[in-house]
């Protein structure tokens, strides 16, 4: 049985000692300034990583170094060392001045929140980001994350906060933008657009509001994520006020919002070629309905009953083995397959 202790009881700390509990795993906390459970409690750092299997950090980012460097004679080379920050450049950083190649240590970031675990609201995604001179100790903290229930990603610690800078960041300085501007405020009614807005700004105020300013300063990448996104803004901005009153120009140059496939080259090709295949398909609906056509004239001549559930049962059983054998997914093949005999018998009646 592994035992985990967390360094820092936040709200988040607390979550994910929630999630330990449920799954049967024995977990200690540390936090000089929150008040922990007795049952958990340890009473300093040095007690907290005494016989621990797995250290987590769960401090704001900025504090990480510190932290790690307060730890760092306490830990020994049997134990694995892993933060759960928003960001993960800077903390693969602190983990890997501090401990090195010396103390095992991997970087993650638990895709959920308080909110989120408490709305019950799965799957629940970890980002998990290797040290190449610890895969040992990456392999170990996914499992840990997939006994308490969660799905594992694994990136590089760049590609990460580029995503996130993107993502989480935006969405953060979206929301914090429209908090500031009063959007929504005590509406009496809102369109369906605005309203996943407001479930977004509401996720965000109850979630994490207060990580506003360390997303945005700790990613890298969010600075100029969010330039792109203020140039992008003022652009379409500009557009509108020269458009304004010239109901002509309006009509023939309109803004519109480009489509994913015109903004990646890969996904369009992807679109085009399910495009094609799906023409297949249907040419392939076509032609076996044509055969279906001869079975029901061939049925009509020996006076047999258009439904023949043995024949259908055995077409079903066969195309389930079919999708097995090509790791396909066999009740949705069958699905598909009994709409098209449901098709296949519309027309036969008709």
């Amino acid at each position: 049985m592994s035992n985990v202790a967390i360094l820092g009881y936040g709200r988040f700390g607390r979550a994910l000692g929630r999630l330990f509990l449920d799954a049967g795993i024995p977990y200690r906390a540390f936090d000089s300034q929150v008040d922990v459970a007795p049952e958990h409690r340890a009473s300093s750092p040095q007690d907290l990583v005494s016989g621990a299997s797995f250290v987590i950090l769960a401090m704001p980012v900025p504090r990480m170094y510190e932290a790690l460097s307060d730890l760092r004679p306490h830990l020994s080379p049997n134990q694995i060392v892993f933060d759960v920050g928003s960001v993960k450049v800077v903390p693969e950083a602190a983990l890997s001045s501090v401990l090195g190649e010396q103390i095992p240590w991997c970087g993650t970031h638990p895709l959920f929140g308080p909110v989120s675990l408490a709305l019950a609201e799965r799957p629940l995604r970890v980002v998990i980001c290797p040290a190449k001179a610890h895969p040992n100790a990456a392999a170990k903290v996914r499992r840990l994350y997939e006994q308490i229930g969660c799905e594992v990603i694994e990136q590089t610690p760049e590609s990460h906060d580029r995503v996130m800078a993107h993502t989480h960041a935006l969405t953060f300085f979206v929301a914090k933008g429209m908090i500031d501007a009063g959007a929504g405020v005590d509406v009496e009614f809102a369109p369906p657009s605005f309203q996943a807005f407001s479930r977004t700004i509401e996720t965000v105020r109850s979630d994490g509001g207060h990580l506003f300013a360390a997303i945005a300063r700790d990613n890298p990448f969010a600075a100029e994520a969010r330039k792109e996104l203020v140039q992008a803004l003022a652009a379409i901005d500009r557009t509108l006020v020269a458009q304004s009153g010239d109901e002509a120009t309006t009509i023939a140059t309109p803004i519109a919002i480009p489509d994913l496939g015109e903004r990646s080259p890969e996904l369009r090709q992807a679109r085009e070629h399910i495009d094609e295949i799906d023409h297949a398909i249907v040419r392939l609906l076509a032609q076996r309905a044509q055969l279906q056509d001869r079975a029901a004239q061939a049925k009509a001549a020996l006076g047999a009953p258009i439904l023949d559930g043995t024949r259908e049962g055995e077409i079903l059983a066969q195309r389930r083995d079919w999708a097995n054998e090509m790791r396909l997914d066999g009740d949705g093949t069958v699905d598909v397959f009994r709409a098209i005999i449901t098709m296949s018998r519309r027309a036969q009646r008709t």
